[in-house]
């Protein structure tokens, strides 16, 4: 499956793997409405997709994503059009948060804004050591709002309110530290390291790993009785599929799930 719209790149590998580029490098893949729509769209189509295993969302040029673009917001001053937009940017973010299968960030250059808020979104990010991230827009009188929705969710609050009101960059190394992305690799690794996060997701059985992340993010805005009740109606639920029955009686005799492949060596 290949798919090339106007600022969307979108293909599936065999293993149900969908890659989804950001192709705006002019403007640093900024989040216009057309992209916005597109790639809504793209997500829509992998949520009703039975075969999808996983998600790696991509920006293609010198930048992952510098957010909305200013200049276009400047030029639309009226308040109707800036809500659109912003529902519109968030309607994407709820997508990602809610599509069953896991979305790996593959970050480079910069994440600014909605760019940050992208990657906070993504269930996963890995990044090359050289990017900068930041939610730049209080430096042009705007406080990244809907940026803060994940952000907070991601990273200590401190260190979120710092971001946000300062508008400063971090570094990888700092986002790494931070909690922001999961790993900051060479330039020349990214791809790597982007695949074996792919690789160990697609050897797991796919009923666990959808029921998995719909679980953590139901029961992280839960009351801590309520998340245990919905935890161990899920790990019940989740028992009583026969790739679990599997496992268990794998553990149990000593030997590999049938459905396990061999661990991967460097």
């Amino acid at each position: 499956m290949h798919e090339t719209s106007t600022y969307l790149q979108h293909h599936c590998d065999a293993r149900g793997v969908h890659y989804l580029t950001l192709n705006d490098p002019g403007r640093f893949n900024a989040l216009g409405s057309e992209l916005l729509a597109q790639l809504l769209a793209a997500l829509d189509a992998i949520a009703a997709d039975a075969q999808a295993r996983a998600v790696v969302l991509a920006g293609a040029g010198k930048a992952f994503c510098a957010g909305h673009n200013l200049k276009d917001m400047a030029a639309h001053p009226q308040q109707d059009w800036y809500e659109a937009l912003f529902a519109q940017c968030s309607q994407v973010m709820l997508a990602i948060h809610r599509l069953p299968v896991p979305v790996i960030a593959r970050v480079q250059g910069i994440a600014t804004a909605a760019g940050c808020q992208l990657v906070a979104q993504c269930d996963l990010a890995v990044a090359d050591a050289t990017t900068r991230f930041a939610t730049s827009g209080i430096q042009y009188g705007l406080f990244c709002a809907t940026p803060s929705v994940p952000l907070v969710r991601n990273v200590p609050i401190k260190v979120a309110m710092e971001m946000l009101l300062t508008g400063e960059f971090i570094d990888a190394a700092t986002a790494l530290r931070i909690g922001l992305i999961n790993h900051a690799v060479p330039s020349d690794a990214l791809d790597a390291a982007v695949e074996r996060l792919v690789a160990a997701i697609v050897q797991k059985p796919p009923v666990a790993i959808r029921m998995g992340k719909e679980l953590v993010y139901r029961q992280r805005e839960m009351g801590i009785d309520d998340a245990y009740r919905l935890a161990a109606r899920s790990m019940a639920q989740n028992m009583m599929d026969e790739a679990a029955q599997e496992g268990a009686c794998a553990f149990a005799e000593k030997r590999r799930p049938s459905w396990a492949q061999p661990e991967a060596r460097d």
